[in-house]
């Protein structure tokens, strides 16, 4: 009786009070994008909004019995959760069911489990324990790899599944590493590594060296804090660059010149650091190794874009307007962004929407649920559901910055990353602004999965939480 008198005392309640209220939220929204008049009950478990109102109710067993359970359980077993979670995502790739290209499901009784969910908390779980370790250091080699194998392995498992988007969520745990030490300049690479994907899809070799050598800069002037120096060098890069291009007009030779200037311009510009940083070599040599590696990963761009599905690279042009198909590819996101821009300001009400009732946004039950909200409850709705997330991930920050053990403290980072990535992608990719990789948003979605393995994921940590002045790791 002391033991669930101090559990009760020591919950984080408004947690709980936020989730609950998204459940909801996201249950009155299924029922309004599936709306049915010949099936209007919002009980009827032969619809969707029926079968969840059931995986809502599961979910709160589940919920009371991570509570109940014992919080060093989650510490002493996170390993063999992790192996377990793993050995579930290698079996559906021979015993799972295929829907929508990818073999991500089992089914048991017309009931479908997504592995690839579970995977998220398990991988959490697994991180903290490591990463809370006696003697682990984040910028060890080492280290790293670990870290590496313990994410390779599930993104692995899923890819081969066919799911890159369920795949693309772990990279939300840089997040984790950085607040844990990670070196800001790695967290930059990642940046750049995106910008450099973006930029060679759109930009010639040119234009992207001057991304490439302009980021090395800034990330120098960060170091250095020298704006003189900083002011000296953009100037004779700008110089060097318009000298080339000036070049390339007066001689107007029929031969492709891009290849020649990329390699002449880059050995200009090292030459001019050289000579303004003439006893500081080891910045320099950074600088020639950060600017060959960007241009090897231009050039590997391509090859990697080469390798992605047909519907992916569809995507992708759409979303960066290499292409239009409004009736193809992109047909998606332009009925979703119709749907929330004809929401204006309140909305057209409940169960008014028209892009809903006449089925013109696939998927709106679950990866473009999102429109419904925009359509029905308008700018104003939206920003109300968009500030509930982020109290939400807010206040998860802020029970991890309490936490006295390293591995609640982890954890909890784990969870804010990962919710973080699911609202920040999904409400991106129904607005135009993210590529679609078929991710929910979280307790708004269709799907039993996606509800529970949320669901584990928060409810553990707070589990954590309500213990935290006993845990010591």
């Amino acid at each position: 009786m002391n033991r669930q008198s101090e559990l009760l005392k020591n919950i984080d309640w408004l947690s709980i009070l936020l989730y609950t209220v998204l459940v909801f939220m996201g249950w009155l929204n299924i029922y309004a994008a599936v709306y049915d008049e010949s099936h209007s009950s919002i009980l009827d478990i032969g619809q969707r909004y029926g079968k969840q109102l059931m995986w809502i109710g599961a979910a709160f067993v589940l919920a009371i019995f991570i509570l109940l359970t014992d919080s060093k359980f989650f510490t002493a077993f996170s390993l063999p959760i992790y192996g377990c979670v793993i050995a579930l995502l290698a079996a559906v790739l021979v015993l799972g069911v295929e829907s929508h290209g990818a073999r991500s499901w089992f089914e048991v009784g017309g009931i479908r489990i997504q592995p690839a969910e579970f995977g998220k908390f398990a991988t959490c779980l697994a991180i903290a324990n490591v990463m809370s370790r006696h003697g682990f250091k984040i910028m060890r080699l080492s280290s790293l790899l670990t870290l590496g194998i313990l994410l390779v392995i599930p993104v692995g498992l899923i890819i081969l599944q066919n799911d890159t988007g369920s795949a693309l969520v772990y990279s939300s745990f840089i997040f984790v590493m950085y607040r844990e030490g990670l070196h800001g300049s790695l967290l930059l690479l990642c940046f750049i590594s995106i910008a450099i994907f973006i930029f060679t899809l759109l930009y010639p070799p040119m234009a992207i060296l001057s991304v490439i050598i302009g980021g090395s800069l800034i990330a120098f002037l960060y170091y250095r804090q020298n704006k003189q120096e900083f002011y000296r060098i953009v100037i004779f890069l700008i110089g060097c660059f318009l000298f080339f291009w000036f070049l390339k007009w007066l001689l107007e030779l029929e031969i492709d010149l891009d290849k020649l200037l990329l390699y002449s311009y880059l050995l200009t510009c090292l030459l001019g650091i050289y000579f303004i940083y003439k006893r500081k070599m080891k910045h320099i040599m950074l600088v020639l190794l950060a600017s060959w590696v960007c241009i090897g990963a231009s050039i590997g761009v391509d090859y990697a874009f080469d390798k992605l599905q047909a519907h992916q690279k569809d995507r992708i042009n759409n979303l960066l307007g290499i292409e239009t198909d409004l009736s193809g590819a992109g047909y998606n996101v332009n009925q979703s962004k119709i749907a929330i821009g004809s929401g204006g300001l309140f909305g057209k009400g409940f169960l008014q929407g028209t892009q809903t009732k006449y089925n013109f946004v696939p998927e709106q039950s679950t990866d473009f649920i999102f429109c419904t909200i925009g359509e029905e409850w308008g700018f104003i709705g939206s920003t109300v559901v968009i500030g509930l997330f982020l109290a939400f991930i807010l206040r998860i920050i802020y029970l991890a910055e309490r936490q006295r053990s390293d591995f609640s403290r982890i954890y909890g980072y784990g969870v804010a990353s990962i919710l973080f990535f699911h609202v920040a992608i999904n409400i991106g990719m129904t607005i135009g602004l993210a590529p679609v990789i078929g991710i929910p948003l979280p307790f708004f979605s269709y799907g039993g999965s996606s509800l529970w393995a949320f669901t584990i994921l928060i409810f553990i940590f707070l589990r954590l939480d309500a213990n935290r002045l006993q845990l010591f790791s």
